[in-house]
């Protein structure tokens, strides 16, 4: 059987819908193609989920029977060997649970992240002071060097925003509170308020305020971020977190749900302009 990976890459999620969609072009069943790998059914499945890796063998004996040309099949593998190649994450495996793997692939190849945040300042935008804060509380039984480590991958995610290469661009509404909460005592509060402004300057950074004088707004049942791709297999996809676990959602109707829910809370915010504003007031309160 193939070899299970706790957490997709991206090029696994994508490979897997083509796999799938190629199947079901060729108007062959799950069972059917199973048999001419001579395994389960589910073997199938769980590659087109992406829940496995890409064995090469499969992946080639599957495009072989669903009469894809030599040439199509050559290129098809060497995407396959290069999605099965972990992200730069995996150093980080350690201290990163397996439902947040996910999240990192997801948010590193989104051409837009749309987020909701009713607590903190998102995690892109955090100073490394404040992001030790919240790690503190959060994981209050990590040693020294866990803790360390924990910091470095949401330092490293950060590059993401203004590193080489085509950045995304992160559209964020953030409640009062989120500016309001002491997070680590006012100096901290301080570079991370003067953080959040310098980053309301670039070109791909949207902040909106949601101010208590608002009143009660359609999201105020938790945080959650929706991300789209350039990518047309992969849709929209819908990040909601607990305690110690995550969902993705990515059908249709629950992601429509989200994004009305993203856009009647902008249409009650702050202007991105006014959000400014009221970020330079709140610096000088401290």
């Amino acid at each position: 059987m193939s070899e299970p990976r706790s957490a997709p890459t991206v090029g696994q999620i994508v490979l897997g819908k083509r796999l799938q969609d190629l199947r079901e072009k060729a108007g062959l069943s799950p069972d059917q193609a199973a048999r001419a790998l001579r395994v389960n059914q589910t073997t199938v499945r769980r590659m087109e989920k992406a829940e496995v890796g890409l064995k090469l063998l499969y992946v080639e004996k599957l495009l072989q029977t669903y009469g894809i040309a030599r040439e199509e099949i050559d290129a098809f593998l060497s995407l396959a060997e290069e999605a099965n190649r972990p992200g730069w994450w995996h150093n980080f495996r350690d201290v990163l649970p397996d439902w947040f793997s996910v999240y990192v692939s997801l948010e590193g190849a989104a051409k837009l992240i749309r987020a909701y945040e009713p607590h903190y300042v998102p995690g892109l935008l955090q100073t490394e002071d404040y992001v030790r804060t919240l790690l503190s509380v959060g994981f209050p039984d990590a040693t020294p060097e866990e803790l360390d480590k924990r910091v470095a991958l949401r330092m490293e995610r950060q590059a993401l925003l203004t590193g080489p290469g085509e950045a995304p661009h992160l559209w964020a509404v953030l409640d009062e509170t989120v500016l309001r909460r002491n997070v680590g005592g006012p100096k901290v509060m301080r570079r991370q308020l003067e953080r959040l402004l310098r980053a309301t300057e670039l070109p791909n950074v949207t902040v909106q305020l949601l101010p208590f004088s608002t009143g009660p707004h359609p999201g105020t049942f938790g945080h959650f971020q929706l991300f789209r791709f350039e990518i047309p297999e992969l849709p929209d996809i819908v990040y909601t977190e607990g305690l110690t676990s995550a969902a993705y959602l990515d059908e249709r109707a629950d992601v429509a749900t989200y994004l009305q829910t993203l856009d009647r809370m902008c249409e009650q915010a702050a202007t991105p302009e006014g959000t400014q504003a009221v970020l330079h007031a709140l610096l000088k309160e401290i």
